[in-house]
Parts: structure tokens; C-alpha cells; sequence
């Protein structure tokens, strides 16, 4: 399972560290990409602007997508993302501390995965993050051509 591509989209460089540690400790963080705004995570899937030269590396197995990004909030980010051929069977899972009823709406909405809200305890947190790369990374199956 380490060697499963996951792009991590998230601006707070705590839960950024808090997710790759989590990531580690369950040896689920062997390719992660971080973005860290909604402009440079649709960048790198699209292999455009600073990411222009990875054309041939493809597409990450799961985009873990925060919702409060600056410059493009992740629901704009899922909401290009299901609207490309290219990428809108990506599995996609909105990994975020919003427990809003309209945020957990608009996401599901949006064509999102999943939903989950962060727990403030680490060992929580990295229970989480472990039963997200448990199911999406190794018992999921993704649609091929993807």
C-alpha cells in the first residue's frame, strides 16, 4: 500500500505535518504530493503551471481535500475536478475540521467520496487516516483508464 500516489491538499502546515506523520506511522506515505491552496492542487492535476513537467507521472489513487484553502476553496478544487474527463472518477475525500451541515451537503453535492471530519486527538486522527488508506488505498478497486 506505500507505494500508492496520494495527494494531500491542505494550507495549515500543522495538520499538513499531523497527516504525513499519520501517513508514515501506517506505512501509507510512499508518494504524497502536498498542495497547499486550491490553485496549485488543480495545477498539479492538471500538470500545469509549476507542474507542467509531470505529465508523465498521471494521476494520484486519492486526493485528500481540505476545504479551507486560500486562493480556491476545495469545494471550487472537487467541483473542476468532477467536471474534467480527465480526472472525475478520481476518488476524492474531503479530510476536513468542518463539522458544518451545509459544508458536509455541498461536498457530497459537490461529487465528493467521502466525508470526514478531522479528530482533534492525534491517535484518533491517525486512526483515521489509517482506515482511509486501509479502504481507498487497498480494498477499493478504481476504475481502470482513470
Amino acid at each position: 500500500m506505500n507505494d500508492r500516489p496520494i495527494l494531500l491538499v491542505e494550507d495549515n502546515p500543522i495538520d499538513e505535518d499531523l497527516t504525513l506523520r499519520a501517513l508514515r506511522k501506517h506505512n501509507i506515505a510512499g508518494r504524497v504530493a502536498v498542495a497547499r491552496d486550491g490553485a496549485e492542487a488543480l495545477d498539479f492535476l492538471f500538470a500545469r503551471g509549476v507542474h507542467a513537467g509531470r505529465n508523465g507521472e498521471g494521476l494520484p489513487d486519492i486526493v485528500l481535500l481540505d476545504l479551507n484553502l486560500p486562493k480556491l476553496s476545495g469545494l471550487d478544487v472537487l467541483r473542476e475536478i468532477r467536471a474534467s474527463d480527465r480526472t472525475r472518477l478520481l476518488p476524492v475525500v474531503i479530510l476536513t475540521s468542518s463539522r458544518e451541515e451545509r459544508d458536509l451537503q455541498a461536498g457530497y453535492a459537490g461529487g465528493a467520496n467521502s466525508y470526514i471530519v478531522k479528530p482533534v486527538d492525534f491517535t484518533k486522527f491517525s486512526e483515521a487516516v489509517r482506515q482511509i488508506g486501509s479502504y481507498w488505498l487497498a480494498l477499493n478497486e478504481h476504475p481502470h483508464g482513470r
